[in-house]
């Protein structure tokens, strides 16, 4: 018997290098994208797509890319947060997959933020689906073990930033009509804690405060200097450089980076953890005025 596990484990390692695909059942499978560029062989690339995140992994480099797809403005509904959970998941458990850079396939916006459809007028239930997805989202992209990087194609108020901010690198269009940050209190809302945690880590307590309380929304260059985003490009520039950035942080040994990152984030995640993960129908009424 053990004979025989030998051979079959060979028999797959043989498989998997030839680039011919187990069946679906598989937690690792990736059907094989429709297109190849030239001269690229078939077992480099592999793409899945769902109705609002089209993902791409480059097995050769180890690095994927995500790209939201949901218009008009790629905002944050409770489908596509389980398909962006589902899509993060997919890859983790991908050995292939070392990094993550995430951008946007909807012109002149990353992503617009929580959608507020999915706040007003539903049920108790609903609202705490929708509540656990979002923060099951942020934990989940926050204290990824992948190498990701924010390629902000467009503008990203609010959700949108909150995703910027949990990435371990962000690099920003630059464009005059680009903004972000979280700008929840422009409309009555109070950001949950942990989207001031994230963004205090950031940029640091008094920025943080400033910015929160007037409910700013930064050009691309203030985001720069304030440390919102670490580089600021022309569009032309933004997947090239996001490559070079994802090329350096991969050159480090993944366990020491992934520990370093742990290390760095505990204490926000536990903090979260030990928070309620539901608002209360009230809570929602009074902050949207539903």
């Amino acid at each position: 018997m053990a004979a025989v596990a030998a051979a079959a484990g060979t028999f797959a390692r043989r498989m998997a290098r030839s680039g011919v695909l187990f069946p679906r059942s598989s937690p690792q499978v990736w059907p094989q994208a429709a297109r190849q560029p030239p001269g690229l062989l078939p077992a480099q690339r592999r793409a899945f797509s769902n109705n609002k995140i089209l993902v791409e992994l480059d097995t050769s480099s180890g690095v994927a890319t995500m790209k939201f797809k949901s218009p008009p403005v790629n905002s944050l509904s409770l489908d596509f947060l389980t398909e962006f959970c589902i899509s993060l998941e997919k890859l983790e458990n991908d050995r292939a997959c070392r990094g993550l850079i995430i951008t946007s396939a909807i012109p002149r916006v990353f992503s617009s933020g929580l959608d507020i459809t999915e706040m007003c007028g539903k049920s108790t239930e609903h609202y705490a689906e929708f509540w656990r997805a979002v923060q099951e989202m942020w934990i989940r992209l926050y204290g990824s073990n992948l190498v990701t990087v924010a390629a902000i194609n467009g503008s990203s108020p609010a959700g949108g930033c909150l995703i910027a901010l949990s990435c371990d690198y962000r690099i920003m269009v630059e464009n005059p009509k680009y903004v972000i940050g979280l700008n929840e209190a422009q409309l009555g809302i109070v950001a949950p804690f942990w989207f001031k945690d994230t963004f205090v880590n950031a940029v640091g307590h008094r920025a943080a405060e400033r910015s929160l309380q007037l409910g700013l929304l930064h050009s691309v260059p203030e985001a720069h200097r304030m440390g919102l985003v670490d580089e600021v490009v022309p569009e032309e520039k933004l997947q090239e450089k996001a490559v070079a950035v994802m090329a350096q942080w991969l050159a480090l040994p993944d366990h020491a980076r992934q520990l370093t990152k742990s290390m760095m984030r505990k204490t926000f995640r536990t903090l979260s953890s030990s928070h309620p993960k539901t608002p209360s129908r009230s809570h929602f009424q009074r902050t949207w005025r539903c």
